[in-house]
């Protein structure tokens, strides 16, 4: 399904009855034209040429009229005032994209150097691409041949998908294959615990024929990167109806993946009955504004006018952080919004006034503190709300409670209060009894390295320590420590995916 698809299913008007004004604009429109350009007889007695030499306007009925570009400036505020609209407003707290699960075939097969420098090294490349386009969305990779293994689950940081995607090798599966089907099935199990239908991408060069119904029938959205070269055919591939695409040596085949990935967002998000319906009328107040400025006609009407409107401009005051030609145009929440809309969330959260707005910026731009004090200055239970998530994020577990109980207090109904109260209250519990168990020596699993927060009832023990200086000699450093580890992320993958192969065969 494409983003015009959705776009048409649906679209629909907010306030449908505006629309019946439209009828009064345009019989005003055809009363008014008719009288503007009915002919005059022509004088009698006046030869043709000087008839057409004195004849003004004849051709009057040709014209764009003043009436019709007021008619057509009324006919754009009486649709935006009816409220065009063909998606939902997004959920700030969710990525503004489907969640994906890649699917990278690693076997010999993929060495092949027709597709330069290799096919597999080609697929990694197309997988950062594709991570770096999707920036902040939710995205988990998979591996498979013979067995199909979860390399990284869901998440949203590029930085923790790299290191694995360059670990991959030929070398490293326990088992040759190409089972498909498997990798199809555990990706559909990961998108199962997301709160949005998401998609699988497999990138792979041949597809075992067994495997085609599977990936058809999936109710997931499917899409094959096929890793040849130009003119070389795969018989799996050849029989899928499920969009395959060749891989190019730009960033097309990349940017189609990631505009069906959009597509099925936008499609999963119409679902979503929490979330309003996105107002579009606005829009259209700009292409209005702009006939608008066809009623000006030459003389003092323009000149003074112009001076006017520009005196006033100058007179208004500005905030200091709106600045640039967007200045004079957009409000600071304005521009704010375009930044959000960008992912620019800390740009965002400087620009933005309203509270609200800017507390969902600095939440997303990971500023968790910020978020809650400027939450703070909201009384709705969806502020109280987005300040227990921040507070949860920051680590500061019992102001999360107090926050989502705020929120039960205000709307006792609201969505996902009372279950998010509830694992709250289990992590402060977890980490006081936590604390407590490590002070009586008991092994928990918390390291006294560990950071515990939240603990309000002092639970456990305080234990003072005296740390012996030391001269630095016997310590080491950081980059010498890392020095020691020797271990490959691709002997590592090695060594696990033996490992989930094993105990695979015995169940």
């Amino acid at each position: 399904m494409t983003g015009l698809t959705v776009v048409l299913e649906a679209f629909h008007f907010l306030r449908p009855l505006w629309l019946l004004a439209l009828l009064a604009a345009v019989l005003l429109w055809l009363l008014v034209r008719r009288g503007q350009t009915r002919r005059t007889p022509p004088a009698a007695g006046l030869a043709p040429h000087l008839r057409a030499a004195l004849t003004i306007g004849d051709n009057r009925q040709r014209r764009f009229l003043p009436i019709d570009g007021v008619c057509l400036t009324l006919a754009l505020l009486i649709l935006g005032a009816a409220g065009p609209t063909w998606s939902r407003q997004p959920d700030p707290f969710v990525a503004q994209s489907a969640p994906l699960v890649v699917a990278l075939r690693v076997a010999p097969s993929m060495d092949e150097p027709d597709v330069a420098p290799t096919r597999m090294e080609r697929g990694k490349h197309k997988i950062r691409d594709l991570l770096e386009l999707r920036a902040g969305a939710r995205t988990a990779l998979v591996a498979y041949a013979g067995t199909t293994h979860a390399v990284v689950p869901m998440t949203e940081d590029l930085g923790v998908v790299t290191p694995y995607l360059e670990g991959l090798a030929t070398d490293i599966m326990p088992v040759e294959g190409n089972r498909a089907a498997d990798a199809l099935a555990l990706a559909e199990d990961i998108l199962a615990r997301e709160d949005l239908p998401g998609g699988v991408l497999f990138v792979t060069d041949s597809l075992d024929l067994t495997d085609v119904a599977a990936l058809d029938a999936s109710n997931a959205t499917v899409m094959v990167l096929a890793m040849l070269p130009d003119g070389v055919q795969e018989a799996g591939l050849n029989r899928l109806t499920t969009p395959v695409l060749r891989v190019t040596p730009d960033m097309s085949d990349i940017r189609q993946v990631d505009r069906a990935m959009a597509a099925a967002y936008r499609q999963a998000l119409l679902s979503d009955t929490d979330q309003p319906w996105q107002d579009r009328g606005p829009w259209l107040a700009w292409p209005a504004a702009l006939f608008v400025l066809l009623w000006f006609r030459r003389g003092w009407t323009m000149r003074w006018a112009a001076v006017f409107l520009t005196a006033l401009v100058i007179s208004q005051p500005r905030p200091a952080v709106a600045d640039g030609l967007a200045a004079w145009f957009l409000t600071s929440d304005q521009q704010g919004r375009l930044a959000y809309e960008r992912k620019d969330y800390a740009r965002a959260a400087e620009l933005f006034v309203d509270p609200m707005w800017r507390g969902y910026a600095q939440y997303k731009a990971g500023q968790y503190a910020e978020a809650v004090q400027s939450l703070a200055r909201v009384e709705t239970a969806e502020a109280a709300f987005v300040q227990g998530i921040a507070a949860i994020r920051n680590r500061a577990y019992r102001d999360g409670v107090r926050a989502f109980e705020t929120t039960l207090a205000r709307d006792p109904d609201y969505p996902g209060a009372a279950k998010n109260l509830a694992l709250a209250k289990e992590i402060v519990e977890y980490v006081e009894s936590a604390r407590e168990q490590s002070d009586t020596g008991e092994d928990t699993g918390i390291g006294a390295d560990d950071v515990v927060f939240d603990n309000e009832e002092a639970r456990g023990a305080d234990t003072q320590m005296e740390v012996p200086q030391e001269d630095g000699s016997g310590l080491l450093t950081a980059e010498q420590w890392m020095n020691t580890v020797d271990t490959r992320t691709g002997d590592f993958l090695r060594q696990r995916f033996a490992i989930e192969a094993a105990q695979e065969a015995r169940e």
